[in-house]
């Protein structure tokens, strides 16, 4: 089959690769999957960048976690009615060396979902890293029904679909956005209230939860958590996902203060019940007609190396993925 790989970690045009490997053949619980876009995270970026100083857990690595396709070879054990199915999955290349950049991929079963008809292939190849994140940041402190939940960063991916999780789950939704333009773009995003981020906006947010936001998800940590802390109710909760400096401080007294509760999201970690719950409520929300992410490019496959450059420097909004075949 033809695949995208690197060998070594560094910038796209250095170390990614396209040509022909062995097809995969899926073992017992995992399916084989005929790609037919494949989705690139920004985590995806980091790990062949070497972001976080790990290096090379494998030889080779296909890159990418998500992707959609048909399946169209299943292993022992699964149920035969899952052969030739649309599907989205995820964590292809979650602590496995050969993820979505390939004409096929190999996929536990439990990683595997259906896609609908209604929802196109790239637009199914976006849905598995974010989802996680999402969902996980917006449950993970408890339930949420008739709470308040902020969601800093509601322009972003992540961003944006935690808003859809939070108004599934009878949240009221304050979102955050950085510029005017980004307000723009969650014009029907289903959140209450969404606010650009200047220097009033501490005070307004009081103005709408003068009894405090119940829970925030958060996309900055360091350069945020002082004002969390101003807006959160006592007993709130934060769960952050990312944040601008490895290393932020942390005022500990004043969360100690409200008896704030303090959560890290990593999507690849997160419990399989977690990921499950995730998988279950996104197909509900494509099922009700979501729209989820806009495709800024699709690219071929032998084009990687530029796919990867535009989600390390982006043009404009919306989500960058490969289609394949070419």
């Amino acid at each position: 089959m033809k695949a995208a790989w690197y060998e070594k970690q560094g910038k796209p045009a250095d170390v990614l690769v396209v040509g022909e490997v062995d097809d995969p053949v899926p073992a017992a619980g995992e399916v084989r999957i005929r790609v037919a876009a494949s989705g690139i995270n920004p985590g995806d970026v980091k790990k062949r960048e070497d972001a976080f100083g790990y290096g090379m857990p494998f030889p080779r690595i296909i890159p990418h976690s998500d992707g959609a396709g048909a399946v169209d070879q299943l292993g022992d054990g699964v149920p035969a009615e899952w052969l030739g199915k649309r599907v989205w999955c995820y964590g292809a290349q979650s602590y496995r060396p050969f993820g979505t950049a390939a004409e096929y991929t190999v996929v536990p079963i439990e990683q595997v979902a259906i896609l609908p008809d209604s929802v196109s292939f790239e637009q199914g190849a976006c849905l598995g890293i974010p989802i996680v994140t999402a969902h996980r940041a917006v449950h993970v402190a408890g339930p949420i029904e008739n709470k308040t939940v902020l969601i800093q960063g509601g322009a972003g991916t992540v961003g944006k679909t935690a808003i859809q999780f939070a108004r599934q789950a009878g949240a009221r939704v304050i979102a955050t956005v950085r510029t005017d333009g980004d307000l723009a773009s969650l014009g029907d995003s289903g959140a209450d209230h969404v606010l650009v981020m200047d220097d009033s906006l501490i005070k307004r947010l009081k103005e709408l939860a003068p009894e405090g936001i119940d829970h925030i998800v958060e996309v900055a940590l360091g350069a945020n958590i002082a004002m969390d802390i101003s807006v959160l109710a006592q007993g709130g909760s934060i769960s952050t996902y990312a944040t601008n400096v490895p290393t932020p401080a942390i005022p500990v007294w004043e969360l100690v203060f409200i008896n704030a509760r303090l959560f890290f999201v990593g999507s690849d970690d997160v419990p399989n019940a977690a990921k499950a719950d995730a998988v279950a409520a996104t197909n509900q929300l494509l099922e009700n007609g979501w729209q989820n992410f806009q495709i800024a490019a699709s690219l071929s496959l032998n084009e990687i190396a530029k796919a990867h450059e535009l989600v390390e420097h982006p043009t404009g909004p919306g989500r960058v993925v490969l289609s394949i075949p070419d």
